[in-house]
């Protein structure tokens, strides 16, 4: 399977969608540092028929604005939710963490802010990629999004752009950052490079080839989308999507699919065993499944419960692959064999690819509220830092420094390992509102 990737047109619409469009395009091109806007009102399942929706899905197509200058109307004093999305290092040492605000909703937008010392203090929200608009027939969210720092040392942030937080097709956005660690950081204008979304790494292979592992979801849509199947022509492609480049991301084709039983947010990784065999391992709603690929992501095997039988909630894990050789695992609970919600978060490490796994450091501890949603990196001097959310929504924005070391005797033993540092606090008081369970 090999489909090259294409510059995305928007389709001939007529009618009220397409006035919208044109509205929202004259909107978007008026201010290069947009306010935040209230979401749209939500719509009930039944206002649009299907030809309706089609067209306002075409809605998402249109380039966000990427806003390096959110302060002060993206303060913290105006936000009232946290939802952990990504973290990355850049080649000099800054550390970007970016996070939803709005809600895990449909009201939903990226927000990011940098450490320049090792995440002990970090900046106010210094960009934020926000396509909510009172304009539009329903709102257009970006609610996923994962920062990466390739071999050419840019700062990458892949994102999606969707309807009423998922209209059946959505859409995988990337925007780079060549000068990540300057006073100033320049993104490019973001570019769609497939459909779906996308929440973790990509893989750099020991060919050179970069694997990013997207996903469609295997569901037609959410909210006003549901049941009406408007983009039905995407079902053979609703799964894992992997995308690969030979050419430093310049373009992305689509190498492989796989779905996955029980399906629900997927949120791939991919790491490459030392023997050559490509790993993945997916969230569905039985837990962590995986499946492997012997022809360099083309195929996949038909997927199964992990062999080393880990056990984690329905919800977000990191793998990767460490530089000592090691595998990286973070899940929920404190132990590896048993799941417990999401609870607590502990780190365990694999010298035998996968086999076994050792150690078990709760980077988060405390029972009283979630922990959700890990993602992290590998400084050059082999500190690991893990991002995560506690207490999601009026909660904080956490990160974990630590060690192998400490990883392997279950307790810090480093000094340099500090846990739970505040990222990120939301200052205004949260008001009620239903979620719509991207978790």
């Amino acid at each position: 399977m090999h489909t090259r990737t294409h510059t995305t047109r928007h389709p001939s619409m007529p009618g009220r969608a397409a006035r919208l469009l044109a509205a929202s395009a004259c909107l978007l091109l008026a201010v290069a540092a947009p306010a935040q806007q209230p979401a749209a009102p939500a719509a009930k399942a039944d206002k649009f028929d299907r030809a309706e929706l089609r067209e306002i899905a075409d809605l998402a197509l249109i380039p966000p604005v990427i806003n390096p200058s959110p302060l002060p109307r993206y303060d913290y004093d105006t936000q009232d939710y946290v939802m952990a999305l990504t973290t990355e290092r850049t080649p000099k040492g800054r550390i970007w963490t970016a996070w939803i605000g709005g809600g895990d909703s449909p009201k939903a937008f990226l927000l990011a802010a940098s450490s320049d010392d090792n995440g002990e203090t970090w900046s106010k929200p210094r960009l934020v990629i926000d396509a909510q608009s009172p304009n539009l027939p329903i709102p257009r969210t970006v609610i996923i999004g994962n920062f990466w720092t390739d071999p050419l040392g840019r700062l990458w942030l892949f994102f999606d752009q969707t309807m009423n937080h998922f209209d059946g097709r959505s859409g995988l956005w990337a925007t780079i950052c060549e000068n990540p660690d300057d006073a100033s950081p320049a993104w490019s204008p973001p570019r769609r490079i497939w459909h779906g979304s996308m929440l973790n790494k990509p893989t750099v292979l020991s060919s050179g080839e970069w694997l990013l592992p997207a996903y469609l979801l295997q569901r037609d849509g959410i909210g006003p989308f549901k049941g009406k199947n408007v983009f039905s022509e995407l079902d053979p492609q609703r799964g894992v999507n992997v995308l690969a480049s030979s050419d430093q991301g310049k373009t992305w084709s689509l190498r492989g699919l796989r779905p996955f039983p029980n399906p629900d947010w997927h949120e791939a990784m991919i790491v490459e065993k030392k023997n050559g065999k490509l790993w993945m391992m997916a969230r569905t709603k039985k837990g962590i499944m995986e499946s492997f690929s012997d022809d360099q992501g083309a195929t996949w095997s038909e997927p199964a419960g992990t062999a080393a039988n880990i056990r984690n909630t329905n919800s977000r894990f990191f793998f990767r692959r460490l530089a000592s050789g090691r595998l990286l695992l973070v899940k929920n609970g404190d132990e590896l064999h048993k799941s417990k919600g999401r609870l607590q978060l502990s780190a365990w490490l694999s010298d035998d690819d996968g086999a076994t796994w050792k150690g078990g450091l709760l980077i988060e501890d405390r029972v009283e509220k979630r922990a959700t949603y890990p993602d992290g990196f590998q400084a050059p001097d082999g500190t690991i830092y893990i991002a995560y959310d506690y207490n999601r929504g009026p909660g904080q924005i956490l990160m974990g420094r630590f060690t192998e070391a400490d990883i392997l005797a279950g307790k810090p033993v480093d000094p340099r390992t500090k846990l739970k540092m505040v990222v990120a606090r939301p200052l205004k008081k949260q008001e009620p509102q239903a979620e719509a369970g991207a978790e």
